[in-house]
């Protein structure tokens, strides 16, 4: 096992400007499950692909454990990638297509044999060794993929998009075998994703990455309760968290009639975040025109439009941008009615309407 280091890693692609992915510092503990997550673009599979070896760097250096393989040919890096599209060869049964790379090796077919039978234990695969691809469904072709990693007992895993294949149903099931597969090998995984909701649900820690720069990484937990940034604030939680720009008088942000009391230092406006669970109904506050209630059987979420039009939304470009409320599930509003909420005592997060930092 072994750790693994971006240390100041750039990426900037010919015929660009803009760094793909520009002086990422981070480190990945041994043994941890760290997910790289962003929206579409951010940098997250060119760091991966780096780390891989893929990728040219063009400024800093990658460490795996104590030994800098910035130069070093992706086959002498002891790691093993899992793709996006599983890669399987189809003519090779399962055996032989998570044996193959150990055959490449040199390895003897005695301890390839214990080595594929072992993975396919792990992995609910014996019944189908003598399968070929075409005949296994999508998340047993995924198992194999994986399988095909394991079984080379690398000392840094790479995983990049391997769900994005597979049926709604398939990958919240697939996502809780690969996240407790992981916790009992013990390998380091670097796992890149851009669903916010896999990377919270998987990831001992999560970095998030925009434009090639890293916003944030921590625990699930903290990302969500303490965001660095308004943009983190709005990527990571699903329903996403209300971003609204809100003025300054008197030492309070008003949205509408709700005040709500901000640092002396905050400014002229403000922006104020709310989860969709940190308004509560009230008979005074701020004022939701609502367009739509979902409803989810343990949950309803109303989706609406503030009825003050002073209030704006943050990302000013963001034309569909709705505010949020999750509501009581038996008693959820019309579309059409007028909702009124406050904000719950502590759920409310502060940041600069400009820089988008937190206050």
């Amino acid at each position: 096992m072994a750790s693994v280091v971006f240390d100041g890693a750039s990426r900037i692609y010919p015929g660009t400007t803009a760094p793909a992915v520009d002086k990422l510092n981070l480190t990945v503990n041994d043994g941890e499950f760290l997910v790289l997550v962003g929206p579409s673009g951010c940098g997250k599979s060119t760091s991966l692909r780096m780390l891989a070896g893929l990728e040219e760097i063009d400024g800093g250096r990658i460490l795996i454990g104590d030994r800098d393989v910035t130069n070093v040919a992706p086959k002498d890096r002891d790691i093993a990638m899992v793709f996006q599209s599983y890669a399987l060869y189809p003519h090779m049964t399962v055996a032989e297509n998570m044996g193959f790379a150990l055959k490449i090796a040199g390895t003897p077919k005695e301890e390839r044999d214990r080595r594929v039978l072992e993975a396919a234990k792990l992995l609910d695969l014996e019944p189908y060794l003598e399968r070929k691809p075409k005949a296994l469904s999508g998340g047993q072709r995924q198992r194999v993929a994986m399988g095909r990693a394991i079984v080379r007992e690398p000392q840094v895993f790479l995983m990049d998009e391997p769900l994005s294949n597979l049926d709604a149903k398939l990958r919240v099931a697939t996502r809780t075998q690969i996240a407790a597969l992981q916790r009992r090998l013990g390998i380091t995984t670097v796992y890149v994703t851009h669903d916010q909701v896999e990377a919270m649900t998987m990831g001992d820690r999560v970095a998030v990455l925009k434009d090639g720069l890293l916003q944030q990484v921590d625990t699930p937990r903290n990302l969500y309760d303490n965001p660095a940034n308004a943009f983190v604030a709005g990527f990571i939680g699903s329903p996403a968290m209300n971003l609204l720009i809100a003025p300054v008088e008197g030492g309070k942000a008003k949205l509408g009639d709700l005040a709500i009391d901000v640092p002396a230092a905050a400014g002229s406006s403000v922006t104020v975040g709310v989860r969709p669970e940190g308004f509560t109904p009230s008979s005074k506050g701020f004022h939701v025109l609502v367009e739509v209630v979902e409803e989810l059987g343990s949950d309803a979420f109303v989706y609406g439009k503030p009825a003050d039009a002073s209030v704006k939304f943050a990302n000013a470009s963001d034309e569909g941008a709705q505010v949020i409320v999750r509501w009581d599930p038996k008693n959820p509003p019309k579309p059409g009615d007028t909702i009124t909420v406050e904000a719950v005592k502590g759920a409310v997060h502060l940041f600069n309407s400009t820089t988008g930092e937190r206050i």
